[in-house]
């Protein structure tokens, strides 16, 4: 039985500003996307449990967990702290 403390899982971080950030919302609360579907160009490198995170200078709009990578598209949710307004760009 493997010891899971023995273990590595590495995840990488997905930054965007908030300017390039283009995304399409597919769930929202009070206006605000909570979970956004936006293209992800370096497919292989970038997987389902890394993180996306968008800022704008210092403050941070989106910081949320990548849950699904399908057809060049990746899906991520912040259901608490996100910034970003409930829109399709």
């Amino acid at each position: 039985m493997s010891d899971q403390r023995s273990q590595i899982s590495n995840s990488q971080t997905v930054l965007f500003g908030v300017d390039d950030f283009e995304f399409e919302t597919l769930e929202q609360n009070n206006g605000i996307a909570v979970v956004v579907k936006f293209k992800l160009d370096e497919q292989g490198r970038y997987n389902a449990g890394d993180v996306l995170v968008v800022l704008s200078g210092t403050d941070i709009h989106f910081h949320g967990m990548i849950g699904k990578i399908e057809d060049g598209y990746a899906i991520a949710s912040d259901p608490r702290g996100s910034l970003l307004p409930a829109t399709t760009q």
